[in-house]
């Protein structure tokens, strides 16, 4: 069964599904005048708002949300936004402060493998804010602000005043500082190693109307943005989807690199190449030696536009090592035919060609190698700057290539200035091993650091029981602070984990304003349209209160309320909006009628072609590296002598992968692919989505036929996925769309543990982080691993398990 037919099936019952749970949705033309004013609700009618998955209205009876309208202006409606009020009555909704029993007795000498299995007990906010401020300030006091993390990674609601880290980094920063973190467990690897290749962000993404008039082909490397243009940072619009499929429309030729036949693939009708997971370097390099030996690389552009071509060339070649890169020395390594590898090369040679890189290439061993080898192999052929080619790093991603917007700039709520003398940033994905070893030494973009004694840790906007990588290790280093705080919406494996958890509202319980898309296309009023449930509150309420017992709730509030902040936050994107002509309304019209608006679009955004002005006159416009031009190889990386990450784009063998290392005692590469009816582990706890993919309410499996055929398993199975580091179940679902000797199991399953709290148990319910790799990418990144893994599956023949990681706690 294909993926595209099993979704296809499941949607079908979502629809009846999301019919019967959600009520009969209103008519919009009866429901959009009836707009909130802050501080109004309506008890009958819809209220604008957005979200992660996009935006419109709320549809109120009786006080209660009923369902969802997307807006006009939604170029891609999907289930996700549509069973949103699932979510906002979800029985995982933390109703009241909590406080692990063992905590509220003993305070921080508690013991702390409690943690994820003790008690909770309710207490009152006073009690609970009382409780949090003293423990802030005994860490303060006893340990300094340099034993606080508060970098609190994590997919947050969307909002400009309601931003959970700015409001939980204020109030940090005015009590004396925290530790924070730097890079993202999305970015790791690719936000160091570009500054070094092109000088600068890799974010710019050339507009989708100059790739569709001139790009004559597109390789999807490892890029899925007909599922990934779903969600966005910001409230997202969906253009992105439109432009994809005005790509299909011109019938130019795709071609996606993927052990996966993936969304985008199945949309274009793309051809298909399938190499091993973890090689796409080595194929990459197959390519290259290709142009080279057969005279089709751009010699001209390689010397007016690059530095080092001859250091990477003489290793492209075998000069350096005594092994040349060719087709048939990648097709060892990937797997995929070394005829295919020169047909790919010729064609991409004779059209211009995009590529367009995912990030799940550079979350993996040696992960910063794969997105500077595809800059590379765009110079070689010569398109970099041009309108449809070189090489692109977000189009796959949150509906980026959109042409921007004139936005004028909304300052959002401030984090405040960090006091100086703290301990470095630590990066992400290494937060959770820094928090477990303390005074450790590690390597970071050239420098190299001391973990830093981390006694508190205050969470909040994100789930680390879910993005990290390791389960079982993370929990052992989860023991080691003294106090974890953590402000949630739902009984996540992380609010779970905690000492102190306070419950916060949803989107739709507070009044907040979003940008709309990443792009900045314009701005819409996210209008509270219910009270908030049970004793939560918004997180701005939650620090003002803290603020105040430490001593700075005017320093903290500013003397302003929500509404104040929301007022002045607009008044202050409006005053810059005169500034660059953009007409906008007051505050109270946009407010009370005409709470979305969109902003101009230049001729010169829809026709971006990123590199286009250092490609014209690379004299005028050099490119901000130490050469002023494109950098194969890196004078200042080789300098850093990291044994992990040469100079120029190198093949190393990852730790773990198919054909390689372990492969022999787990033949399984795990691809964790974003999942299709979730935001990363937001939305798992959405009942109503449910229908849609789970298998025995357990995570679907994705499993290739003759893999399944030779360990007995068929659809439908609970099976049990495993390796040295854990072992979890979920459902298996047949499908030909991932090559052998490769699973999907898509990261964001929630954590169900057999054992609550014990270290090694099973996973009920497929959290495929119990699976993973604690690892950085490398010294210079230390990016995550998240997709190298390697497992065995095998029909599991035990009484099935119930899965309890949805029950509430109260």
């Amino acid at each position: 069964m294909s993926t595209h037919s099993y979704f296809t099936s499941r949607r079908s019952v979502l629809k009846g599904i999301t019919a019967l749970g959600a009520g009969t949705l209103m008519a919009p033309a009866l429901l959009r005048p009836a707009h909130a004013a802050a501080g109004d609700l309506v008890a009958n009618g819809s209220v604008i708002n957005g979200s992660h998955y996009g935006f419109g209205f709320a549809n109120v009876q009786d006080g209660r949300i009923v369902g969802m309208t997307p807006h006009e202006s939604d170029h891609g409606p999907n289930e996700m936004f549509e069973t949103l009020p699932d979510w906002v009555y979800s029985p995982t909704r933390i109703k009241y402060p909590m406080v692990r029993k063992g905590f509220l007795e003993n305070g921080y000498e508690s013991d702390r493998t409690e943690r994820g299995k003790g008690e909770f007990v309710r207490v009152s906010w006073d009690e609970a804010l009382d409780l949090v401020a003293a423990e802030l300030k005994r860490v303060k006091e006893t340990h300094g602000n340099g034993s606080i993390y508060g970098g609190s990674y994590g997919w947050k609601t969307p909002g400009l005043l309601h931003n959970c880290f700015n409001n939980l980094y204020r109030m940090l920063n005015l009590n004396g500082g925290f530790v924070d973190d730097a890079q993202t467990y999305s970015t790791g690897a690719i936000r160091v190693i570009m500054p070094y290749v092109i000088g600068g962000s890799y974010y710019n993404s050339s507009a989708w109307p100059g790739i569709i008039e001139n790009t004559e082909l597109i390789v999807f490397w490892g890029s899925n943005p007909a599922l990934n243009c779903r969600i966005g940072w910001q409230v997202p619009n969906h253009a992105g989807l439109r432009y994809l499929d005005a790509f299909k429309a011109t019938g130019k030729p795709s071609v996606v690199v993927d052990p996966i036949r993936n969304d985008t693939a199945q949309l274009l009708g793309s051809d298909w190449i399938a190499p091993r997971q973890g090689t796409d370097v080595a194929m990459m390099l197959g390519v290259a030696h290709t142009l080279f030996s057969e005279d089709l690389h751009d010699k001209a552009f390689l010397a007016d536009y690059c530095v080092g071509f001859d250091e990477f060339s003489a290793y492209l070649t075998g000069e350096s090592d005594g092994t040349p890169k060719t087709a048939e020395w990648a097709s060892e390594i990937c797997g995929v035919d070394a005829e295919e590898i020169k047909e790919l090369a010729r064609l991409m040679a004779s059209k211009r060609t995009l590529i367009t890189m995912g990030w799940s290439i550079q979350r993996q061993d040696h992960g910063e190698q794969g997105p500077w080898m595809a800059f590379a192999l765009a110079c070689m052929l010569g398109y970099v700057g041009l309108p449809g080619g070189g090489a692109d790093y977000t189009l796959h991603y949150a509906n980026y290539g959109t042409p921007k917007g004139t936005a004028p700039t909304f300052p959002g709520f401030p984090a405040g200035v960090s006091p100086e003398g703290l301990p470095a940033p630590i990066p992400v994905s290494r937060v959770p091993w820094a928090i477990g070893n303390p005074g450790a030494e590690y390597d970071y973009d050239g420098t190299r650091y001391t973990a830093p004694d981390l006694r508190l840790v205050y969470w909040v906007g994100g789930n680390p029981m879910h993005h990290h990588q390791d389960r079982n290790k993370h929990i052992e280093y989860w023991q080691k602070p003294e106090t974890v705080i953590v402000n949630e919406i739902n009984w996540t494996q992380t609010a779970r984990f905690a000492d102190i958890v306070l419950p916060v509202c949803t989107n739709f319980e507070k009044n907040d304003m979003s940008m709309v898309s990443e792009q900045n296309v314009g701005i819409v009023a996210m209008k509270q349209a219910i009270e908030p449930l049970f004793e939560s509150r918004s997180d701005f309420e939650i620090f003002t209160e803290i603020s105040k017992r430490l001593g700075f709730e005017q320093e903290f509030s500013e003397g302003r309320d929500e509404a104040a902040w929301l007022e002045h936050i607009y008044n202050e994107g409006l005053k810059d909006a005169q500034t660059k002509g953009v007409d906008l309304p007051d505050f109270e019209t946009f407010w009370t009628e005409a709470p979305y608006q969109e902003f101009p679009v230049t001729e010169e955004a829809r026709n971006f072609v990123e590199h286009s002005k250092f490609r014209e006159d690379p004299l005028l416009n050099p490119v901000a590296t130490p050469s002023g031009m494109f950098e194969i190889y890196s004078r200042r990386i080789e300098g850093y002598n990291y044994e992990d990450c040469p100079g120029h784009p190198t093949w190393m063998e990852p730790v773990e992968r198919v054909g390689g290392a372990m492969s022999d005692k787990y033949p399984l590469q795990v691809n964790t692919q974003h999942p299709t009816y979730r935001l990363h582990s937001q939305l798992d706890n959405n009942t109503a989505l449910h229908p849609a993919y789970k298998v025995q309410n357990r995570e679907p499996v994705f499993i290739n036929p003759v893999d399944a055929e030779a360990r007995g398993i068929v659809d439908g199975d609970v099976v049990r996925i495993f390796n040295d580091r854990g072992e979890v179940l979920a459902g298996a679902v047949i499908s030909d769309t991932l090559s052998a000797n490769h699973i999907r199991l898509s990261e964001g399953g929630w954590y169900d543990p057999l054992e609550p709290g014990v270290i090694g148990t099973l996973c009920k319910q497929g959290d495929v982080n119990v699976l993973s790799l604690d690892k950085g990418t490398s010294s210079l990144a230390q990016g995550n691993c998240g997709h190298t893994i390697l497992a065995e599956v095998e029909k599991y023949t035990g009484e099935v398990p119930k899965v309890t990681t949805f029950d509430p706690v109260l």
